[in-house]
């Protein structure tokens, strides 16, 4: 059975930082592309940053440069770092992870579906 267990939400200042880890079980977790997520209140969920089992990240525009997504392959975790905080980060954040899309002859993280997610952590930050 596959699972995902987000942790590391909190409430911070504007300009902090924090740190979400997401634990992976029940899948080969090094074949995946796994991504976070993150849902405000009232909007829909949006794509927040994604690696690949090459190690390549891409990031939703806002967040470029602020955040940073990882992996650690051998202990199944996932993370994210969030610095520069703004109160329009505030969101319940998400881990997921979704099969490698294949295209021009490579596998990296495309435009098809999460298959799993975790069930979120809450990041709040205030002005």
């Amino acid at each position: 059975q596959v699972q995902l267990v987000e942790s590391g939400g909190g409430s911070v200042q504007s300009g902090g930082s924090l740190r979400l880890s997401c634990a992976a079980s029940g899948l080969t977790y090094s074949t995946y592309c796994v991504g976070w997520l993150r849902q405000a209140p009232g909007k829909g969920r949006e794509g927040v940053a994604t690696i690949d089992s090459s190690g390549i990240t891409n990031y939703e525009d806002s967040v470029t440069g602020r955040f940073t997504i990882s992996r650690d392959n051998a202990k199944k975790m996932i993370y994210l770092q969030m610095s520069s905080l703004k109160p329009e980060d505030t969101a319940m954040y998400y881990c997921a992870v979704k099969g490698l899309y294949y295209s021009g002859g490579r596998y990296f993280c495309g435009p098809n579906e999460y298959n799993y997610w975790g069930q979120g952590t809450q990041v709040t930050v205030s002005s």
